[in-house]
């Protein structure tokens, strides 16, 4: 019962943390000293949960305590008198279960307030993107290391470096002035993209997906549009998120096992979020000359939308369209996924060709969808021992035990 009450708290506290941060760092202006108050707070739902129980609402709870850390830490360091007789007649005034229903009133507004602090151009475009992943997305120095293919030692002192730089040039917090924006953008668009990607498919952990970071993701980048209505690559991110999450449904099965894109139930396929990506795409088009990485990724996933069954998926329109996406962005994951295009539009001989020539790039050597690919191609052409050992590698690599077990299965398939 005990690692069960744990569990919750722990699942509680990475879905409430993004909220309770940007809460915290509105009253107390620090984006570091939030997240240390929120973790105080996670500190003492561990003592006290698993003999009370968790609470009704875990969101409310966690607020209240991390306010209260937070009016004790202003008052012991004598800061901000008026902020803090603020947060004292709002403890006072407030029940604790409207608590952060009334922080919830704007709750939006914060979050997006807190990715464009992150994302401020004092600091690095590495280290903004790891700050809000670790902020926002509630990812794991682990988790956010291998989303960049890099280490944990780096991806940490960049997040604690920023942190500090932000507190020490007392960054304001607010969305910024429209022409200030565009200088956060690009960081904004990628820290959100991230985001989703890790909800969609989860780096690490015992399930396929993470559907509260896909559904955070969404919601900020529609709010976004809304801010920047006439960047072209916003709505191209829009695009490609809203058709990327009309599949969620159809991605795993009734035990929450992994079903892959070709083998899906396109019927279950939303179609409300198809049309709004579709829509979303064709405003990008619209405002836009040449488009941009998003828009080229929408692009594919639109592709797919469009075909009612697998056969009928335009591979040789999507290898050309990663084709331009190398051009225009380049990146070795983007090469490996021209490999697989190439390989479903012209056969598993070209694709395996392509896939063989990043085995030796250093950011590949451990990423397990290499090895999946090259497993696939050569499971395509008869060469079964082979392909078999790639997915007993790729399965080795994977930090995620859903994969795990469905890259093993893929290689007990052929031994079979």
């Amino acid at each position: 019962m005990a690692t069960d009450t744990r569990r919750a708290i722990e699942a509680a506290f990475r879905i409430e943390s993004p909220r309770l941060i940007a809460g915290l760092t509105r009253f107390v202006r620090d984006v570091g000293l939030a997240e240390d108050l929120a973790q105080d707070a996670l500190v003492a739902a561990l003592a006290q949960w698993p003999e009370s129980g968790v609470p009704e609402n875990p969101g409310a709870w966690l607020m209240t305590t991390a306010k209260r850390r937070a009016i004790d830490h202003l008052r012991h360091t004598k800061m901000a008198e008026t902020k803090l007789e603020a947060l004292g007649r709002e403890m006072e005034n407030a029940p604790a279960p409207d608590l952060d229903a009334a922080l919830d009133d704007d709750i939006g507004d914060d979050l997006l307030r807190l990715v464009f602090i992150a994302c401020h151009p004092i600091l690095s475009m590495e280290a903004r993107v790891a700050l809000t992943l670790r902020l926002l997305g509630g990812l794991t120095t682990a988790e956010i290391a291998r989303a960049f293919l890099t280490s944990e030692a780096t991806v940490a002192q960049r997040i604690v470096r920023a942190k500090r730089t932000l507190a020490e040039a007392h960054v304001p917090f607010e969305v910024p002035r429209a022409e200030e924006r565009a200088a956060r953008l690009e960081a904004v668009l990628e820290v959100i993209y991230l985001i989703f990607n890790e909800g969609y498919a989860a780096t690490a952990g015992e399930d396929w997906m993470r559907p509260a970071l896909c559904e955070e993701a969404l919601r900020l980048v529609r709010v976004l549009a809304g801010l920047a209505p006439e960047e072209p690559e916003v709505h191209g991110l829009g695009a490609l998120l809203e058709i990327q999450a009309s599949r969620a449904s159809a991605r795993t099965d009734a035990h929450g096992e992994p079903i892959l894109l070709l083998d899906q139930n396109r019927a279950r396929w939303d179609g409300i979020l198809i049309a709004r990506g579709l829509a979303a795409l064709e405003r990008a088009h619209a405002l836009g000359d040449r488009p941009g990485p998003y828009e080229l990724q929408a692009e594919i996933a639109a592709c797919h939308a469009r075909a009612r069954v697998a056969a009928d998926t335009d591979w040789q329109g999507i290898a050309a369209l990663y084709d331009e996406l190398a051009l225009v962005s380049p990146s070795p994951v983007v090469d490996l996924n021209r490999a697989v295009a190439h390989g479903m539009a012209f056969g598993p001989e070209r694709g395996l060709l392509l896939a063989d020539r990043l085995e030796k790039h250093p950011a590949l050597t451990a990423y397990h969808l290499l090895a999946a690919t090259r497993a696939e191609f050569l499971s395509q052409m008869g060469r079964r021992e082979e392909a078999r050992a790639e997915w007993q590698r790729a399965a080795s690599l994977t930090h995620n035990e859903r994969e795990k077990k469905l890259l093993l299965e893929r290689a007990r398939a052929l031994a079979d």
